[in-house]
């Protein structure tokens, strides 16, 4: 893995290239990628933000009309595909506004509205960040257009419970089988049920609601698909370190501040928390309290 001499690379994404040995020739090509729409956009560009993300580069960028903008270079993922895509369609309302951007094979480039001070809604205490995380979900919960381009939450837990039960079966798991098969049964079917279909950040949490000068708090780093509503507040119930102490009463309170069917997001979470055991084994006696 190498990049030219004097080329940040910021910590996080510089972890995550080494243990994705795929990923070593991108980050080769970055700098010249970086150089490449710096030159187009007309962007006198800084060093990357630290520690940064697993995905892409970004850094502040400075535009010749002397608008402080950020530039976001990264590696074309499934998820992420529609990023600019969904960007649009908020049009700056509760989300990051969307300059410019561009797509050269595995890799894209967005020209953002630079978030300042940028300080991370996680720097609240958690109780403080349910009502700013829920004013802005309710701001990006719209319903596209027919005829859109975005991919669907079905298809999306479709695959990651697919990729799930492909990971060798001989890997213990902190849970019952029978729980894990309802699970994952439940993340399969729980897309096609809902009674509205909007469009999603799907990884809306504090770490990705930044301050900013334009509105107190902005949504940054959507990964959207086309879906349930009740879906978006379970990456922000799983971060919270108050979940492992009483699932429901959050789940509920939560679900109460967002006009929602409590019992459709208890069931969610529960899916939600076997697909991410593995990662978080902590939300095993999560998954056990909210089994249906």
């Amino acid at each position: 893995m190498s990049v030219p001499g004097g080329f940040a690379v910021p910590e996080l994404l510089a972890r995550h290239v080494a243990s994705q040995p795929e990923r070593r020739d991108w980050l080769a090509r970055l700098p010249g990628f970086v150089a490449e729409i710096a030159e187009r956009w007309s962007l006198e560009v800084g060093e990357p933000f630290q520690p940064g993300g697993q995905t892409a580069w970004v850094a502040p960028a400075l535009a010749a009309s002397g608008e402080r903008l950020a530039l976001k270079i990264g590696w074309v993922h499934p998820e992420a595909m529609r990023e600019a895509d969904g960007l649009r369609f908020w049009a700056g309302n509760g989300a990051v506004r969307l300059h410019a951007a561009d797509q050269r094979g595995d890799t894209a480039a967005l020209l953002l509205e630079r978030c300042e001070p940028g300080t991370q809604l996680a720097c609240l205490p958690e109780p403080d960040q349910d009502p700013v995380l829920c004013g802005i979900l309710r701001r990006l919960w719209r319903e596209p257009a027919a005829g859109h381009q975005f991919p669907t939450l079905a298809a999306m837990c479709g695959q990651w419970a697919d990729e799930f039960e492909a990971v060798d079966e001989a890997l213990p798991l902190a849970l019952d089988p029978g729980l894990v098969r309802t699970g994952l049964e439940l993340f399969r079917l729980l897309p096609d049920s809902a009674d509205r279909q909007v469009l999603l950040a799907t990884d809306l949490h504090a770490q990705n609601v930044l301050a900013a000068l334009r509105e107190p708090w902005l949504a940054i780093d959507p990964k959207p698909h086309v879906g349930d509503p009740c879906y978006d507040v379970l990456q922000h119930l799983i971060n919270c370190e108050r979940l492992v102490a009483d699932p429901v009463i959050l789940a509920r309170r939560l679900s109460a501040a967002l006009e929602l069917d409590a019992q459709r997001l208890h069931l969610w979470l529960f899916a939600r928390c076997v697909l991410a055991v593995r990662e978080q084994p902590a939300l095993a006696a999560v998954a056990v309290r909210l089994a249906p």
